[in-house]
């Protein structure tokens, strides 16, 4: 019996893929995230507006700036939480002897 098959009697490769599906899954992560990505990019929206004004475009009022950054805070943060699942599952496979 090799070190790789003790404790569970599996091998290395299905602890590895027990542990990816383990923990928060990317749309839990998402969920948790979004107030965060929509406050961040509604204030990018509306600092984007700002630079237009100064080439003539009208500034964006806050109900504008908020009401975009929720459509834009959901292709961001779902970017975003993809990534930090990666990165979960990336450490996950390192942790593994």
């Amino acid at each position: 019996m090799s070190r790789a098959d003790c404790g569970d009697g599996r091998g290395p490769a299905a602890r590895v893929a027990a542990m990816i599906h383990s923990g928060w899954s990317t749309r839990k992560i998402a969920l948790a995230l979004y107030p965060f990505g929509v406050g961040a990019a509604a204030v990018n929206v509306f600092f984007a507006s700002l630079i237009f004004s100064w080439v003539g475009w009208p500034i964006a009022s806050i109900t504008w700036s908020i009401g975009l950054g929720c459509l834009i805070g959901v292709p961001a943060t779902w970017y975003f939480a993809r990534h930090i699942r990666r990165l979960m599952d990336s450490a996950d496979e390192k942790a593994v002897p």
